[in-house]
């Protein structure tokens, strides 16, 4: 029997339950599909097909040496999939389960309404700890243990190709009518970049992990960075998750061992946060409180969005991770949640225009974890603490030297350390600031308490209310799970108090 294996999310040969099932089955086809539809959306950008066709390519490689190259196809799923299957003699498709944006679950949708017309058994296999058809969170995190538990697989030994089939050019950006995105400094995409990453971070950059992550200039070596190689599946959680946990029981001492658990947390709370898209696949458009998205006057385009997007804010910290994410396609958490809080709280940018536009920025947009996020550091969960993060604070904490900003914002080379997140305060100003550098776009203190209190009064409303307790039921972590932190907020909280490093997500 001749089997489609369709590639989506899942980049690799390793710990793919989908290929390996399709090798015990006969000749397979590993098929990718580039969907121009799926490029042309306002969270697509270049630079993450770039290091996608680049991890392709590292694909097809591994593929090849299995016997059976990737097929690359440029046009719509069900287009590309009816046409293959025809031509040779193709009745079974297997995939991983892919929990992508909306547009990836209508079209889901579309290809399992043309494979039940067309007689086509289409297998969908879980492959990331997620879950579907769940009607709350009563035993996921046992699920998801038992999952991470289970050994991952290794390659199939070997794959017999479908005959005569011509594997097919990876396009580039230009061919998918992307628009040019400069990034200098992006990772490079493959899986054997990914493998490299993993080694050196828990043989030894990982030793510094817990202590470094929340400054982007430590964070840059001290994270992980697997970041976009398990956005795109070159690796899968589960093998980073057992090859920490082997890591932690050849280095029981304590400093390594709490870098390492909380390295392993993070990685959990990855699938928790891609079940909450999962279990509500509109969350990009739909405030998960609805509620909350009722706010009014929001902005998603003008003046401040301009001026948030491009780094200008006259805010100098968050000017200058803004410009660092659009030079290298990642940034550290706490980086990324300060941009998101200061755009919709201080700017009252709409949370949607926000979440697009960082996802276009980062190489590792997964729309599992960033949605849920945008949503959370925007307010609009209703069920977690406000985190209004302050820039200028942010700025002293996390780069007190200040050669960060100075990096990023070389304007302000030559403004002293005392005066270099608030140099609207330095005498010597004058020269700079409506110059060469914009004076500060918004006053932090007043605009922070009025988001404050538009938000704190919509939740002290009934309705509120009533639907938060809803969510709580659905989407909130679970009860008792030591590698998860409580993300209720406080009048809901459960009294065991919250570890350090509650809700980061670097890896």
């Amino acid at each position: 029997m001749n089997v489609l294996i369709w590639y989506k999310r899942d980049l690799r040969v390793e710990d793919h339950p989908a290929l390996t099932l399709g090798a015990g089955s006969g000749a397979v086809l590993p098929l990718y599909i580039a969907e121009p539809d799926y490029w042309a959306l306002p969270d697509a950008s270049a630079r993450q097909w770039e290091f996608l066709a680049e991890t392709l390519a590292g694909l097809r490689r591994d593929l090849a040496r299995l016997g059976a190259p990737l097929v690359v196809r440029v046009g719509g799923a069900v287009e590309v999939l009816s046409r293959l299957c025809k031509q040779n003699d193709i009745s079974q498709i297997i995939s991983l389960q892919e929990v992508g944006n909306e547009w990836t679950f209508a079209r889901d949708k579309q290809v399992a309404a043309w494979a039940r017309s067309a007689g086509i058994v289409w297998q969908e296999l879980p492959g990331n700890g997620v879950r579907r058809g769940r009607r709350g969170r009563a035993g996921w995190d046992a699920d998801r243990a038992a999952y991470a538990e289970t050994p991952a697989l290794p390659a199939p030994l070997g794959l017999r190709m479908v005959a005569g089939i011509e594997p097919g050019v990876i396009p580039s950006a230009r061919a998918l009518r992307l628009a040019a995105d400069d990034c200098p400094h992006r990772q490079t995409g493959g899986r054997a970049q990914g493998l490299a990453l993993l080694d050196s971070f828990l043989a030894t950059r990982g030793q510094a992990y817990r202590r470094a992550m929340s400054a982007p200039l430590s964070a840059e070596r001290a994270c992980s960075r697997l970041s976009p190689y398990l956005a795109v599946g070159a690796l899968s959680a589960r093998e980073v998750e057992q090859a920490a946990a082997a890591q932690l029981a050849a280095r029981p001492g304590a400093d390594w061992a709490a870098n390492l658990r909380s390295f392993q947390s993070r990685i959990a709370w990855r699938a928790h946060f891609t079940q909450k898209l999962e279990d509500a696949p509109r969350m990009e458009r739909q405030a998960l409180h609805k509620a909350a998205g009722d706010l009014p006057g929001r902005s998603s385009d003008g003046p401040l969005f301009d001026a948030w997007r491009m780094g200008q804010t006259g805010l100098p910290y968050l000017d200058a991770c803004m410009r660092y994410l659009a030079s290298t396609g990642w940034i550290n958490f706490r980086a990324r949640a300060m941009l998101t809080s200061v755009a919709t709280y201080h700017l009252w940018l709409d949370w949607r225009a926000v979440g697009q536009h960082l996802a276009r920025r980062f190489t590792d947009y997964d729309p599992g974890i960033h949605w849920p996020q945008i949503q959370m550091q925007a307010g609009m969960t209703g069920i977690n603490r406000l985190r209004v993060y302050n820039p200028i604070k942010q700025g002293l904490e996390q780069d007190p030297t200040g050669a960060f900003t100075r990096r990023w914002v070389p304007e302000l080379a030559h403004v002293p350390d005392g005066f270099l997140q608030m140099p609207w305060k330095w005498p010597g100003a004058q020269g700079i600031l409506g110059r060469r550098y914009p004076e500060p776009v918004v006053d932090v203190t007043h605009a922070a308490r009025e988001a404050r209190a538009r938000i704190g009064a919509l939740r002290q409303t009934d309705r509120f209310a009533e639907e938060e307790a809803l969510l709580i039921e659905r989407h909130a972590s679970p009860a008792q799970n030591p590698l998860f932190v409580n993300d209720r907020r406080p009048s809901l909280r459960r009294p065991r108090p919250a570890p350090l490093g509650q809700l980061c997500l670097d890896l």
